[in-house]
């Protein structure tokens, strides 16, 4: 009989990687923005990887990875290298990746989470592969190759195994990519590829495996595929067998992990320097010139609205998520104060009401919210539709309520400023809500 291994503690580390949004590809002149572009029309000896090719780096890809690194908290190493990472894979043209092992271009920096602060152990620069496309040709199963995507600049972002919970993995991912979009580096869309989520999972570094989960190309199969596996590995620990180090991936279909190949070490892949391009120096000046160009990030801007703006602190997370409705969010919150409408006011309406800054006007909105405000309906026989309206249309939100959970009662007044479109007075629908649903 197998003896039972303990359980230690969810140990979770991330690895992202995200396509930079450079015109041209990371070592040559080809267009790099390769989306739904004709197959391999896109290419060039360099990306192809034929014989005498040689790599010339792309400047603003280095430079964009420096700011990401500096926007992480990270320590930046004044002199970096590229190396030949080798593996042979069909999507791999050279037999090897240009990318970067003992000398990254970002150290040692963070981020910040709920659940805690997540260390950042590196972020690197590389090459992209190509893409492989499973086809039925002539009624024969084909595997075709797509070089477009072959050599468009690829960062790396690293975390320490600082991660014990799959939601904890969510939040960081999520907040990771807000950061990259203010950034304006990359689109960072999943749906793309442009960014994607691989999750290195154990019950403790202590038990001598790590599983690493990839084709997670959404944040809710992030939190999802973590926790299955993780229930799958601690099944396995208490019948006593320790879980094989291997690659997983997710299958959407099945909604469980399925077994793709061995863990590879990196002793497997022959690092060696990349001899072809020197290596890369950087002084402080530099590294200065780069952060005078980092804007205010989302815990920043998250941070104004709160307390220049007295924003509610779940409103001012919604609108500090996306750099245009932040941007947007902050010039009526500044026209407003001038006009005398409170931003919290503002922040309810654009977040309730979905405006879109592109069709909107700050003029138009506060004038509007001037109008409301002046003209709020408080009258109880006729707000009665408005809320049972909302009320039909969120059953679950009111047994949440009828259960406990009295945050559910601003869904639900949230939702009745909606139908009214702000014209109905808050004070009164709650009160209201709160006889109706005793």
């Amino acid at each position: 009989m197998k003896t039972k291994i303990k359980p230690e503690r969810v140990t979770i580390g991330m690895e992202v990687h995200a396509e930079l949004k450079t015109l041209s590809k990371m070592f040559c002149g080809c267009p790099s923005d390769h989306f739904a572009k004709k197959p391999n029309t896109q290419t060039c000896p360099v990306c192809l990887g034929l014989p005498g090719a040689l790599p010339v780096p792309n400047k603003k890809a280095v430079i964009w990875s420096l700011m990401i690194g500096l926007a992480l908290n990270c320590k930046i190493n004044k002199k970096s290298k590229f190396d030949r990472k080798h593996y042979f894979y069909p999507d791999l043209p050279k037999g090897y990746q240009i990318s970067q092992y003992d000398e990254p271009l970002c150290v040692n920096g963070y981020l910040d989470t709920s659940e805690g602060r997540v260390g950042i152990t590196r972020v690197h620069l590389e090459e992209d592969t190509g893409k492989l496309q499973h086809k039925k040709i002539n009624g024969k199963n084909m595997t075709l190759i797509d070089f477009n995507r072959s050599g468009v600049p690829l960062v790396e972002i690293v975390s320490e195994p600082d991660i014990h919970s799959a939601s904890q993995a969510k939040e960081f991912c999520q907040k990771l990519r807000n950061i990259l979009r203010y950034l304006e580096v990359t689109d960072a869309d999943m749906e793309k590829g442009s960014m994607r989520l691989e999750a290195n999972t154990s019950w403790g570094l202590n038990l001598g495996y790590k599983v690493e989960i990839k084709n997670l190309n959404s944040f809710r199969f992030v939190e999802k595929a973590i926790d299955y596996d993780l229930d799958r590995q601690r099944k396995l620990l208490e019948e006593g067998i320790t879980p094989k180090q291997e690659t997983r991936g997710w299958s959407e279909l099945k909604n469980i992990t399925v077994s793709q190949r061995y863990k590879e070490t990196a002793a497997d892949y022959r690092y060696f320097p990349e001899p072809d391009i020197p290596p890369m120096e950087f002084d402080d000046e530099f590294i200065n010139d780069i952060k005078k160009q980092i804007p205010q990030l989302p815990e920043e801007i998250t941070r104004k609205f709160i307390k220049d703006f007295g924003v509610k602190d779940e409103y001012a997370l919604i609108l500090a998520s996306k750099k245009g409705k932040a941007d947007f969010a902050l010039k009526l919150f500044t026209f407003g104060k001038k006009q005398g409408v409170k931003a919290d006011i503002i922040a309810g309406y654009i977040i309730n009401q979905k405006i879109d800054p592109e069709k909107s006007s700050p003029d138009e909105i506060i004038s509007k919210l001037k109008s409301l405000h002046e003209e709020k309906v408080a009258d109880e026989s006729l707000l009665t539709e408005w809320v049972d309206e909302a009320i039909a249309a969120l059953p679950r939100v009111i047994e949440d309520y009828k259960k406990g959970k009295l945050n559910a009662l601003q869904v639900i007044i949230g939702k009745v400023m909606q139908l009214s479109r702000g014209q109905a007075d808050a004070k009164t629908v709650k009160s209201l809500l709160e006889k109706m649903l005793k």
